[in-house]
C-alpha cells in the first residue's frame, strides 16, 4: 500500500480579520468562506446607540458580538485558512488576545470614511508582534485616498503591506489573504521565497 504523505493535506493556518466597527469584517469572511460561515450577528438596538459610534455607518443594522468564522482552501499554496473575524466595538476588545493565539497573522480591514477606527487594531498587532497587513475596503461611497496618504494617517511602517480590496469580492479577498501569508512567512523566515497567486516562485 502506498504511503500517504503530508503533501496530500493542506497546511492549516489561522488568520484574524480585524478592524473597526462596520469596516466589513463579516462581509469579508462570508465572501471568501467555502463553508457556510459561522456568524454571531445581532440586531443593533437603541440600547447601544450611546455606546457604539454609528457616524458614517448609519445604515448598519447588525453587529458581531463574538466572532465570525470561515474556512478557505488555497490549493495553489496547499493551505487551508481558518478565518476568525473579531468584533469591532471597544467593549469587545478583551476577546482579541484570545482570538490571536496561534494565528499566523492578521488582516486589518480599514474604512477610509472612519479611518480613526483602524488605529486601535494597527496598534494592537504592532505591540504584540503579530504580522499583519492593512486592507482598505473600497466602499462605493468612500473617497479614494492615495495609499501614501492612508499610510501616513495610520503611521504605518513601510514593511507593513497596504492593499486595496472589495470585501464582497472573493478574488479580491483571496489576494489580500495570500499577501498576508507571504508577508508573515517573510517576517518569520527572512529571505523566504515569494509565491505569487499562481503558485510559482519569484
Amino acid at each position: 500500500m502506498a504511503s500517504v504523505t503530508s503533501d496530500l493535506y493542506p497546511d492549516p493556518v489561522k488568520i484574524i480579520i480585524a478592524g473597526g466597527f462596520g469596516a466589513g469584517k463579516t462581509t469579508m469572511v462570508g465572501s471568501i468562506s467555502e463553508i457556510p460561515p459561522l456568524t454571531t450577528e445581532e440586531i443593533i438596538t437603541t440600547a447601544s446607540e450611546d455606546v457604539d459610534d454609528l457616524a458614517g455607518v448609519e445604515g448598519k443594522t447588525t453587529t458581531t458580538v463574538a466572532l465570525d468564522f470561515g474556512r478557505r482552501t488555497i490549493h495553489e499554496q496547499n493551505l487551508v485558512l481558518y478565518l476568525f473575524g473579531t468584533p469591532g466595538q471597544d467593549r469587545f476588545w478583551f476577546m482579541w488576545d484570545d482570538l490571536r493565539l496561534g494565528a499566523l497573522g492578521a488582516v486589518v480591514l480599514a474604512d477610509t470614511r472612519r479611518l480613526e477606527h483602524s488605529f486601535a487594531a494597527v496598534e494592537f498587532f504592532e505591540h504584540r508582534g503579530l504580522p499583519f497587513v492593512v486592507a482598505i475596503n473600497q466602499f462605493d461611497d468612500a473617497y479614494r485616498y492615495p495609499g501614501s496618504a492612508v499610510r501616513a494617517a495610520l503611521q504605518l511602517p513601510d514593511h507593513v503591506p497596504l492593499l486595496l480590496c472589495d470585501a464582497r469580492d472573493r478574488p479580491s479577498v483571496t489576494r489580500v489573504l495570500i499577501a498576508l501569508v507571504e508577508h508573515a512567512i517573510q517576517r518569520r523566515i527572512p529571505g523566504a521565497a515569494h509565491h505569487d497567486l499562481t503558485g510559482s516562485t519569484t
